[in-house]
This record gives C-alpha cells, structure tokens and sequence, in this order.
C-alpha cells in the first residue's frame, strides 16, 4: 500500500508531532470602539491597528510568506511537506498545492492534524504581498500600494476584505486550527472605517 503525499505527510505529523489545540476564538473591537478618538489621523492609524489583529494572524499569516514557502499551525512552523509557491503561487510542477488542498476543508483520522484546509483558489498570496517579518507599517504601505497589491484602490481592498471566499475561509478554518480574531464582517467595517478617516499608516 503506497501513501500520497498528502497521506504521508498526515502520517509524518501524526508518528511525531504533536499540534497545538485550537485557541478560544478571539474578539476585535467595533468600530464605535474608536468615536472617542477625537483626532482622524491617530483614529485611522488605531483602526488599522485593531484590523491587522486579522492580517497577522497565522490564518492569514501562513500564506503570506516573504520566502514564498507556506508555513503551517499558529506558530507559523515549516509546511509539511516542504512546500513552494512557484511561479503560479500554487505550487511547483509535481507538487501543486491541490495534491493535498481540495476545494474544502477535508476531515482526516489523523490524532495529530484533524483536517486539512480547502477552498477553490488556494494558493499563496502574491510576492509582492508577502508580509511575514514586516512590520505593520510596512503592511500598511503594501497594502495602498497599487503596484503591489493587483492595483486595488482602496475601496477595492475592502471589498476584497468583504467578499473574497480566500479571505474568508480565515474564519472558517476547518477543526484543528483557530479562526483569525472576530468575523469577516467585523474585519471589512474596521477596513472601510480606516479608509474613511485617511487610511494612515502606524
């Protein structure tokens, strides 16, 4: 009996490692949170503060790797197996991220990872939205970059935020892992509330 790689990497993970139990779900702050701020710059920058509670999460995190290799789990640990985004963002020839990442999250019997993620257009972020080891300034820049972020205005980020299937799938992670902090909807109000006050940066 052989193993896809798939298999055998729930198997490698399953023999030796043990995966931290999903974390209580955490919350974010509305937006009437920040009325009180009376000064709009220093809101902005507090609303995109209270959203990158999102963006640096290890939902989001794990998928915008500088090193185009995905990491894996809430301690953003190597992808098993090792994995790369190649030119298509989904993988290599022989390796594609499908192997194992089907169009939804997929249950498993393995003790160690209870399922594995999915939705129809997994992949990593583009390089040029890497934003693992940066810091939320530069985040922030990267992100009103139209040269780097597929040239979105800014109210085309948010409603990217709002109803992009990928971003969502954050919140509804699959067992086994924690979803990023509130709900997509919160997450879209903080980001329209940020682009409403300047959109500035920390």
């Amino acid at each position: 009996m052989t193993l896809s790689r798939c298999g055998l990497a729930i198997a490698v993970l399953s023999a030796g490692a043990v995966l931290p139990a999903a974390a209580q779900v955490a919350s974010l702050k509305p937006v009437s949170a920040f009325s009180t701020i009376k000064d709009e710059h220093e809101r902005s920058v507090a609303l995109f503060v209270e959203a990158a509670k999102v963006i640096t999460s290890p939902r989001c995190m794990n998928c915008h790797p500088v090193n185009r290799q995905p990491t894996q789990g809430n301690d953003l640990h190597a992808h098993v197996p090792l994995m790369y985004g190649g030119q298509s963002d989904r993988g290599v020839p022989g390796l594609p991220c499908a192997s194992c990442h089907g169009s939804t999250n997929t249950a498993t019997l393995a003790s160690s990872i209870a399922s594995i993620p999915g939705n129809p257009h997994w992949g990593l972020a583009p390089a040029s939205m890497a934003w693992q080891g940066k810091s939320l300034p530069d985040i922030c820049a990267q992100l009103k970059d139209g040269a780097r972020n597929g040239g979105r205005s800014l109210s085309k980020i948010r409603e990217h935020v709002a109803t992009d299937r990928l971003v969502g799938w954050a919140w509804h992670p699959g067992d086994g892992r924690s979803p990023a902090p509130g709900t997509q909807a919160q997450f879209a109000a903080l980001i329209q509330a940020w682009i409403s006050t300047g959109a500035h940066c920390p």
